[in-house]
C-alpha cells in the first residue's frame, strides 16, 4: 500500500482549564493528529505527551475523555449498557457507578432514553451518548474529534452548550471542527492547520487582527441612483432593511465619505468598523488545502 505523509511539523500546548480548538479543512491532519494522541496510532517521529507522561504511555491517558467523530456503538445496546461498560473499563464500581451513570446521562439530556436501543436513536442521540461515555469517568482533559459533524442546527446548539458548560466547570477541553462559526463562542486558543502542518497557534483574539477591515455607513433610504453613484466611486452600496449601506475600506477616507453624505443632505443612522473574521483569518491561512 502507498505511504501516506498524513501529518509533519505540528506543534502546539494545551493549557489546564481552557478550550483549545483544533482547526482545519476536511483532510488537513486533524483526526490523524487526535488518534495519535490517543495512542491508537504511533508517529514515525516527534514526541508527544499528555500531563506530562509521554504517549501512548497507559498512564498518560487515565484523566482523558475521548470522543471520536463517529462514535461507534453496538446497536443493540442501550445507552445505559454501553456508558455503565465504558464506567466498568475506567474501574469504577457499585452505587459510585450507578450515580455517575445516571448523573452523566442526565447530563448529556439523553437519559430519558437510556434504555433504548442505540439502533432506534437520531445521530444527535448517539453523539450525546458518546459524549457521556466520555465524560463517565470525569476526566480532567475532554478530547472530541468533530463533536458536531453531522449534525442538525438544533443538534449542534446541544451539543455547544454542552461543551459550554463543562469548559464553566473548569474541564479542560479539545476539539476540532471546520465549523467555525461555533469557534469564537467556545474556544481561548486555536491552531490551524493545512496540509498536515500547523500553520498558526495562539490567543484567538491575539490571532484576529486588531486593525479595521473596512467601515460600513448605514443612510438612511435606498436610492437607487445615490447606490449607482457610491458603486462609480470604488465602494460597495447594498440596500439593507429600508436604508444603504455603503462598505468602506480601509484605504479610503471615512471622514471624506461622511463628509460628502452629510453634504447631501443623508442621514447617517450608523458608523460601525468591522474587523477580521475567524473565517477571513482561517480562509487567508488553510484555504485550497487538500491533504
Amino acid at each position: 500500500m502507498r505511504r501516506v505523509e498524513a501529518v509533519r511539523g505540528i506543534s502546539f500546548r494545551v493549557t489546564q482549564g481552557e478550550a483549545f480548538g483544533f482547526l482545519g479543512p476536511n483532510g488537513a491532519g486533524k483526526t490523524t493528529t487526535i488518534k495519535i494522541l490517543m495512542g491508537l496510532m504511533r508517529p514515525t517521529g516527534g514526541q508527544v505527551s499528555l500531563f506530562g507522561l509521554p504517549v501512548p504511555q497507559r498512564k498518560s491517558r487515565e484523566r482523558v475523555g475521548f470522543m471520536p467523530e463517529n462514535p461507534y456503538i453496538y446497536p443493540y445496546l442501550s445507552p445505559w449498557e454501553f456508558v455503565e461498560a465504558c464506567a466498568r473499563l475506567s474501574g469504577l464500581r457499585g452505587a459510585v457507578l450507578r450515580d455517575r451513570v445516571t448523573r452523566v446521562l442526565s447530563q448529556t439530556g439523553i437519559l430519558y432514553a437510556a434504555n433504548r436501543q442505540v439502533r432506534r436513536l437520531s445521530k444527535g442521540m448517539v453523539q450525546r451518548t458518546g459524549l457521556a461515555a466520555a465524560l463517565v469517568a470525569d476526566p480532567e482533559l475532554l478530547v472530541l474529534d468533530e463533536p458536531m459533524s453531522g449534525l442538525d442546527p438544533g443538534g449542534r446548539k446541544e451539543v455547544r452548550d454542552m461543551i459550554l458548560e463543562e469548559r464553566r466547570r473548569g474541564r479542560t477541553i479539545f476539539f476540532s471542527t471546520h465549523i467555525l462559526s461555533d469557534v469564537p463562542q467556545l474556544c481561548d486558543h486555536v491552531a490551524i492547520l493545512q496540509r498536515g502542518q500547523t500553520v498558526l497557534a495562539g490567543r484567538l483574539e491575539e490571532l484576529l487582527s486588531g486593525e479595521v477591515q473596512r467601515t460600513d455607513i448605514a443612510l438612511a433610504g435606498e436610492s437607487a441612483d445615490l447606490r449607482a453613484e457610491w458603486e462609480k466611486r470604488g465602494l460597495t452600496a447594498r440596500p439593507e432593511k429600508g436604508q444603504l449601506v455603503l462598505e468602506v475600506p480601509a484605504r479610503v477616507s471615512v471622514g471624506e465619505v461622511l463628509k460628502d453624505a452629510l453634504g447631501r443632505g443623508l442621514e447617517v443612522r450608523e458608523v460601525a468598523p468591522r474587523y477580521q473574521s475567524l473565517e477571513e483569518l482561517f480562509v487567508s491561512k488553510a484555504q485550497g488545502g487538500d491533504a
